[in-house]
């Protein structure tokens, strides 16, 4: 028979551009670093992306996964699809106990592993999946049990007995007895009260002088304050002194969204959980402004699209830096005034129309323009007419989850939408 000689098939971009070919791992990481499971994205549907990283897990060695799956959760703060690599690890028989307990850091997720372990079908639980439920079990109190102790398919009380968790001492020994005997008493939340008919002021009112509200619960419930008339003042108290940790940066632009009012104290809020180390030198800031990240949401119960996570993070690399230029491209590419916080926000997204991805050629205007020690390009990688090498260090932040990419080999690529992606900026830089 003959013998033909193949070239390798050109892979690219949703817009046509010729997109790059990057190991198994790296595909996985961009698939996961900025994936809200199950939520489907402009170019790709929700399953196409959970299905792809399921067939990746097994082209990857069980440690990278592993390793994934705890900075996609710790530094990337997503919830559902580190779980997802678990199962996927579990379903090898390459499931680490100690993988499984890190990755677990809400009492909920106990039983969201086990819906997600049992998707396809009930089975016997691994041994490791065992010891990593039972050791992950021991991290919760009875509030934390309590708050997330719901008529779910699969019960934090199932989950207990599943793993046979031991209790670490006598305090947590009543806390699983009550859990067991169904006797665990409810906790002191906003759901709890506002389900059970309480006057939804009061509440407010009391859970944030008690201090009983978490930085997250704060801001995603300032329109519900506002409009059950909490007084201004007492909101703005809290705002001075949430705890902003672990708060993804495009939070503050949705609650300023849902909040007007109140966006000076939110952006000061913003501004409190600024706690970078400064990039010296010269600055480019390039955010993509195309059509698919305008259309593209977060997540399908929030209204926030790819150019808030986008906004969100060029608003921090805006507090790192005290020599820097911010452009926008599109169609083409615009410089956009010298702002800081919601008003760089605000000339970011009308900064010009919202069309194409042209890339390259904003590189290449940029280049001709700018002298730089870095630049940063934020963006979901799907351009049209590919990129360019950059004059100085290039890094691209990729912000979705789309299959193919253009911003490797000569650019350090980077996948997710937290603000630990510029921490991972600074520390290659210090290396």
């Amino acid at each position: 028979m003959a013998s033909y000689n193949r070239k390798p098939v050109t892979k690219r971009t949703h817009e046509g551009g010729v997109a790059c070919h990057i190991s198994p791992e790296l595909q996985l990481r961009r698939s996961v670093m900025a994936c809200m499971l199950w939520e489907d994205k402009f170019y790709e549907d929700g399953k196409t992306i959970a299905d792809r990283i399921m067939d990746l897990v097994p082209l990857v060695s069980p440690e990278k996964v592993s390793q994934i799956a705890v900075d996609a959760r710790q530094q990337m703060k997503l919830r559902h699809v580190p779980l997802l690599l678990c199962v996927a690890l579990a379903r090898q028989g390459n499931l680490r106990k100690e993988t499984l307990a890190t990755v677990i850091e809400r009492a909920d997720e106990l039983a969201e592993f086990l819906a997600l372990y049992w998707m396809d079908g009930k089975c016997p639980l691994s041994a490791q999946v065992k010891k990593g439920l039972a050791k992950a079990f021991t991290k919760f109190n009875a509030y934390q049990l309590a708050k997330y102790n719901r008529g779910n398919t699969v019960k934090l009380r199932d989950v207990m007995f599943m793993c046979h968790a031991k209790p670490k001492d006598a305090e947590q020994a009543e806390v699983f007895r009550k859990l067991a005997g169904g006797t665990l008493e409810s906790p002191d939340t906003w759901e709890v009260n506002l389900s059970a008919g309480a006057d939804k002021k009061e509440t407010f009112e009391r859970l944030i002088s008690e201090k009983k509200l978490g930085g997250l619960a704060l801001l995603r419930n300032l329109r519900n304050m506002v409009d059950a008339n909490v007084p201004n003042g007492l909101i703005k108290e809290a705002l001075s002194t949430m705890n902003t940790q672990r708060i993804l940066p495009f939070r503050f632009i949705a609650a300023a969204k849902y909040a007007p009012s109140l966006e000076s104290h939110i952006e000061k809020a913003f501004f409190r959980n600024m706690e970078f180390s400064q990039l010296s030198g010269r600055t480019v800031v390039l955010v993509d402004v195309s059509g698919s990240m305008e259309w593209e949401k977060v997540s399908a119960k929030s209204d926030m699209m790819s150019i808030d996570a986008a906004c969100g993070l060029a608003m921090c690399v805006r507090e790192m830096c005290d020599d820097v230029a911010v452009y926008t491209f599109s169609m083409g590419v615009v410089q956009v005034p010298d702002r800081r916080g919601f008003a760089l926000r605000d000339a970011v997204v009308n900064s010009q129309y919202h069309g194409g991805t042209y890339l390259r050629d904003a590189l290449q205007k940029i280049n001709a323009k700018e002298n730089y020690d870095r630049i940063i390009v934020i963006t979901d990688e799907q351009s049209a007419d590919g990129i360019v090498v950059p004059k100085g260090k290039g890094y691209v932040i990729n912000v979705s989850t789309n299959r193919n990419g253009v911003g490797y080999g000569a650019w350090t690529h980077i996948d997710g939408f937290s603000e630990a992606v510029l921490n991972y900026i600074k520390e290659i830089e210090t290396l």
